[in-house]
């Protein structure tokens, strides 16, 4: 739920009323503020009302003492749980919102409360006593958080395009940041496009003082691998099913109706399975009908079919929103909502259904987002099965296979997901594991820009290499899991998660991430995971005379668009706009000649770099929305 922003420092009241603004979309119900111009803190909310929709769950939220204020955005699945022991050491509640949980748990202990906490947040707490602030952001980041220090103070929100309206923002682009949004499409950890903007890392917190100390510390790491080597098949079956059983439970925890995602396949269904049971009444689910145009055929599996199918067999009713090609013409306004150059048009299926289930009157949404993260899902994890096999054949033999594979002509899948296999096989085990998230290899990323920069891979792989390091030891494909968790899920699938479905004025959850699932699925032998090259395969097992089989085993499909037909069709006037070598020599990023180079390979089916291509127009639009306007014309 919601929206948070502030300032600590010099600013004036129109500062924090424009970041304010900025967010109302988040944050449709309500709206507050808490001023101190004497102590320069300033704090903003807007409320997308889910629990205690009375009054008392208003924010900024002041403790009975007045020392402490409180502005947070998200859910404490717990929060009730973790009443009863504030309640002993003196606490008293005003009203049934985890907002006050929070706050109280936060007066008493601290950042080290937050270790109890289940849920998804972020949150900022203004100490007039200590006169410091104290911002947070959840273990796995669901919820975002953008930070900028500038000469006036520092600065936070919710959505970077909020720090629009600091007359004082730095806006000099992040040359790193810039290599990874074209290499895997996001910003793997805390940069984003701007040098003086950073996301807040998950788990972490921070505390600033007025007189400018800095305090950090981490309150949740992910859970390390620790099989459980005694937990039987059966034990691990039955298990799966009673934990994810549970945190959908947890999740269910709402004053407003929740509904649910269904796309047909095993995550988003075995969510549906479970919710339908805690719903007060029919569980409303939601879907994309894409309505192909020709010469489409054969870039995604329709999942229409298997959505309709599930929802029969669970007796759900099931909203179908339309898309097409069409789709394209928003991907200028996608660029808008993501604050980030995400070059996914994946997105914006995840916005069409936000905005169906609002017009239907839901708030929240579950998702099955985060199931092939934690239990293994996706090829790579397959491919990485067989990682030692890999490493045993000498480097030589791997690069040659390789350069034969990029010469494969075409763009078929097998031609593509050859060429993506062997350029993996490349390097040492944690470069193999960093190179399985690589749209296009970096050092060809590195040739796009028109100036070099030393090390560039090194500095653009540096945040994945340090939580390599931190998982020295487990199996190749638990520490890909880890990767998975730390960024592709958070700096990618949850960003746009979040920022599509607030976009709506919709929250997504997404028990898969719950915090107790996922303590539990690091206890999860390997082997229960995948087993044969089967993935998921212990979820699959537990959900056999629940779901229907073709549901359990039905291929993994991405929850994509025709991206390559569309580059040919749809997108093609506005790649060339934005790729035209004046356009690319007017901003001075890119190497004209280089980008050229790459359309040429692209449209001659020489090279898979559709994603990269689309990445560059997606830097362009951001630079136009985000680096080259004043903040007043940003404002809605």
């Amino acid at each position: 739920m919601c929206a948070i922003a502030g300032l600590l420092g010099r600013h004036d009241r129109a500062t924090i009323d424009a970041m304010s603004e900025a967010l109302c979309h988040r944050g449709p119900d309500d709206d507050g503020l808490f001023l101190d111009q004497q102590a320069g803190i300033a704090l903003a909310h807007r409320r997308l009302a889910i629990q205690d929709l009375s009054p008392t769950g208003a924010q900024p939220m002041r403790d009975a003492s007045g020392r402490y204020t409180l502005v947070y955005n998200g859910e404490l699945y717990n929060h009730l749980d973790l009443r009863g022991p504030l309640a002993a050491e003196g606490a008293s509640f005003r009203g049934s919102s985890d907002t006050e949980t929070l706050l109280e748990g936060m007066a008493r202990h601290g950042p080290a409360f937050l270790s109890r906490c289940n849920g998804i947040f972020a949150l900022a707490l203004w100490d007039s006593v200590e006169r410091c602030l104290i911002v947070a952001r959840d273990g796995l980041g669901v919820k975002p958080l953008y930070c900028a220090h500038t000469p006036s103070g520092f600065a936070f929100a919710s959505e970077l395009k909020a720090l629009l309206a600091l007359p004082d923002l730095d806006r000099t682009l992040d040359p790193v940041a810039a290599r990874a949004y074209l290499g895997y499409l996001w910003s793997p950890g805390e940069r984003t496009m701007f040098q003086t903007v950073k996301k807040l890392a998950p788990g972490t917190w921070l505390r600033i003082g007025c007189d400018g100390t800095l305090e950090e510390g981490r309150f949740w790491s992910l859970p390390e691998y620790a099989p459980d080597t005694g937990m039987t098949p059966e034990q691990a079956v039955a298990r799966t099913g009673q934990e994810l059983g549970a945190a959908v439970e947890r999740q269910m925890l709402s004053d407003v109706e929740v509904g649910a995602f269904l796309s047909g396949g095993l995550d988003s269904t075995s969510i549906v399975h479970y919710a339908r049971q805690y719903a007060p009444g029919p569980l409303q689910c939601f879907t994309i009908s894409y309505k192909e145009r020709p010469g489409e055929a054969g870039e995604m599996i329709a999942d229409l079919p298997f959505a309709r199918a599930a929802a029969a067999h669970l007796g759900v009713p099931l909203h179908e929103v339309e898309v097409s090609s069409a789709m394209a013409d928003d991907l200028t306004r996608l660029v808008s909502i993501l604050d980030e150059p995400q070059a996914d048009p994946a997105a914006l299926n995840n916005l069409y259904i936000s905005a169906l289930a609002r017009e239907a009157g839901i708030k929240v949404l579950l998702g099955g987002a985060g199931g092939d993260d934690v239990l293994t899902g996706y090829r790579r994890h397959r491919a990485f099965a067989r990682d030692d096999a890999v490493g045993r054949v000498p480097g030589p033999l791997r690069a040659l296979a390789n350069g034969a594979a990029q010469a494969l002509p075409g763009s078929s899948h097998l031609a593509r997901r050859t060429r993506k296999l062997t350029a993996m096989m490349q390097g040492g085990p944690d470069e193999r594991l960093m190179r399985a998230f690589e749209w296009l290899p970096l050092d060809r990323v590195d040739t796009l820009f028109a100036q070099p920069l030393a090390d560039a891979t090194a500095q653009v792989r540096a945040p994945m290499q340090a939580v390599l390091d931190a998982h020295d030891g487990a199996p190749a494909v638990e520490r890909l899991l880890r990767l998975d968790q730390s960024f592709f899920l958070t700096d990618h699938n949850l960003n746009y998660t979040d920022k599509t479905g607030m976009a709506a004025s919709v929250e997504i959850r997404v028990p898969f991430l719950d915090a107790d699932f996922m303590a539990f699925a690091a206890t999860l032998p390997l082997e229960y995971k995948m087993r044969e090259g089967q993935t998921k395969w212990v979820l699959r097992k537990a959900m056999e005379g629940l779901l229907p089989q073709d549901v359990i085993y039905r291929p993994k499909t991405g929850f994509g668009v025709p991206l390559r037909s569309w580059l040919r069709h749809e997108l093609r006037v506005m790649v060339e706009e934005m790729t035209a070598p004046a356009v690319i020599e007017a901003r001075g990023l890119f190497n004209a000649e280089a980008v050229a180079a790459l359309k040429r390979d692209i449209f001659a089916d020489r090279v898979d770099g559709a994603y990269t291509l689309l990445g560059i127009v997606m830097i362009e639009l951001w630079c136009r929305q985000f680096a080259d306007c004043d903040a007043a014309s940003q404002l809605p």
